[in-house]
Parts: structure tokens; sequence; C-alpha cells
């Protein structure tokens, strides 16, 4: 069985081991919870737990492996989450089957987000660095506010919009608002569970760590490290570029979907879909390690997890929070960490080479 371990590519051995994580952790949990082991408040968090590694693992390959500094994955997030609470909101009583009403609020969630993906990416590549950083983050505020003043309605006459007050909607005494401004979505069907959310993570990874180690992934890579080098053998930057930013938006649409249909009412708010939840998840991209995918997901659990963990420390909870930001990115990125782990970890490589691997490399 180890022979058989072994022989398998590198690539291949890294993935499975990833997969493994992801499916040991949902086994542990699921044990826990069966044996009432597992608080509400941590049970409450399973699915927006989900939600931040999918958010977390897809904005990884742009930032990671595309090596472009993007802010508006909450943007992409918000698009997909209202396209989808919308359509599950209007066909609730046409489509009761809950399932099949999520697959398909997921298929749209995903195709809107990652139409606005290449939408937003055709004029916005073509800049690099912070202006890049800067457009994007504007993008998402615009979505936001958009959202915000958006009121759509539906009676038997049909659907009815406005942008100034729901009084303007004019709708028969049958009618009912659907976004309500500022208030949102109320009433979207609580479809998302957390065996949903893993499955939609392996997904995720098996459609990110596929395209990385193809050859589509190697020139996007190839971009990321010469972009000169890259156009000069004859690789279409813009179409590897613009492949990249378009999944990476859809990802961030299907955890759209997920944190949609968790929430009974879905508002778009500076806390839910502002710049500080695309700067978030920007840290766990950053302290997990840029282009690191398992890193993502480490550090998207633990820096979910470690406010709610600590609430009952009160006033030392956010300063214990800070310390461990600074000590993880302290680990991934001081040159004296960086020597010690790889000191140590080559012991492992050593025991888990192949014969046929230079002494360098390892798993």
């Amino acid at each position: 069985m180890w022979k058989k371990w072994m022989a398998l590519k590198k690539t291949t051995r890294s993935s499975a081991v990833t997969y493994a994580i992801v499916i040991a952790a949902y086994l542990v949990i699921q044990l826990l919870s069966s044996l009432g082991l597992l608080s509400s408040l941590f049970t409450g968090l399973l699915v927006p737990l989900c939600t931040y590694v999918i958010l977390a693992v897809s904005l990884n390959l742009v930032v990671g492996f595309l090596g472009e500094l993007s802010l508006g994955h909450a943007g992409f997030m918000c698009v997909g989450a209202f396209a989808s609470a919308f359509f599950s909101r209007c066909m609730e009583d046409a489509i009761p089957v809950s399932g099949l009403r999520f697959l398909i609020a997921l298929l749209i969630g995903a195709a809107v987000a990652g139409l606005f993906g290449i939408l937003i990416g055709i004029p916005v590549l073509r800049l690099k660095g912070d202006y890049l950083a800067i457009v994007t983050l504007a993008f998402g505020e615009i979505i936001k506010n958009v959202i915000n003043v958006l009121f759509i309605g539906r009676d038997s006459n049909g659907f009815h919009f406005s942008t100034k007050d729901a009084v303007s909607l004019n709708m028969e005494p049958d009618g009912e608002v659907l976004i309500n401004g500022p208030q949102g979505i109320t009433g979207t069907p609580k479809d998302a569970t957390f065996t949903i959310g893993v499955i939609l993570i392996l997904i995720s990874l098996f459609l990110i760590i596929n395209l990385i180690n193809s050859r589509s992934g190697r020139a996007i890579m190839a971009i990321r490290d010469n972009r000169i080098a890259a156009e000069s053998i004859g690789i279409n930057i813009t179409k590897y570029k613009l492949m990249a930013f378009a999944i990476s938006a859809a990802l961030a649409g299907v955890a759209g979907v997920l944190y949609a249909h968790n929430l009974s009412t879905l508002t778009a708010t500076p806390k839910n879909f502002g710049y500080n939840m695309s700067i978030m998840i920007l840290v766990f991209v950053v302290l997990g390690g840029i282009g690191s995918i398992r890193g993502s997901i480490i550090a998207a659990v633990v820096l979910t997890l470690l406010p709610e963990m600590l609430r009952g420390l009160s006033d030392y909870r956010m300063l214990i929070y800070a310390i461990v930001l600074i000590l993880m990115m302290l680990f991934n990125w001081a040159p004296k960490a960086i020597e010690w782990r790889e000191r140590h970890l080559s012991k492992f490589r050593f025991f888990g080479r192949r014969k046929d691997e230079p002494a360098g490399k390892g798993a």
C-alpha cells in the first residue's frame, strides 16, 4: 500500500492529502454532533465556515496563482447571494423540492457571479497592482449600494421595479415585496446545510487543483512569474487572466449562495459584503500562505473559529486574536521561521521520498 502511495505523483499525493483533511474534519464534526458534544454556537458557525473556506480558496486562485491583487471578492459573493436568494424566493412554491431548488439556485448564483467576473475582468485586468485592487474594491462597493436602492415586487400583473421605495412599486393588494432596498430579501428558504457546504468545498478544491495542475494552470502561473516572458512564448495573457478571474468570481458566487440560504433575511450591509469582508478573505489567503490551497483552508477555519472560542475572555478576546495573527504571519513569512520549518520538515520528506526523487524534493 505504501509503495503504491509513493508511486503516485507528488501533486496527486498532495491533492489527496488536502481532500482527506476536509473529509476527516467533516466526519469528526458529524461524530461530535451525533454525540451532542457541539455547542449551538459552534453548530451555527459550520455553514459560514464552509462559506469562508470556499472564498479563501477561490481568491487564492487570483492572488496566489495569477499574482493579481483583487479586493472585489465580497462583491462577487454579494451578486451570487442575491441572484440565488431572489430565485429561491420566487420559486419557493413552484419548486417545493428543496434539493432541486437549491441546485438551480446554486447554478444561477455561480453563473451570474462568473458573468460579472468576465464583464469586470475585461477592462480591469488591463490594470496591475494597486490600481487593480482599487478598481475591484470600488466594484464591490457599487454592487452593495445598487442593491440597497433596489426595490422589486411581484403581483398578479408580474414584476415591478423601483429605486425609490416599496410604495412606488404600485402593486395590487395581492402583491409581495421580494427585494426591499436596505432591508434586503426576507424569507429565503434555509436550504444550506453543513453537508452541502463540505460537498461544495470538495467541488471547489477539485476545480482549482485540477486547473492549476493543468496546462492552463501552468500558463496562469507563468504569467504570474514573468508576464513578458510568458507573452513571448505565445501565451494569451488576456485569455488566461480572464479565465482565472471568472472561475474565482463564480466560486465566490457559490459561496454567496451558501451564505444566503443559511439566513432568513439577506441584507447588503458593510459587515456582510463591504470592503472589510474582502480584506478578511485576503487575510485568510495571506496568512495561510499565498499559493497554498491547504494553508487557505486552515487559515479560514482558525481565524473564523478563534474569535468565537475566545468570546468568554471578554476584553482580552481581540488582543489574543491579534497576537495569533502576528504569530501566523511570522511563521509563514519570517526568514528564520521558514528556515526552521524547512529544516524540520526535511526529516519527514526524507522518509516520504521516492527513490527516483532528488534529495531536495519531497511530498
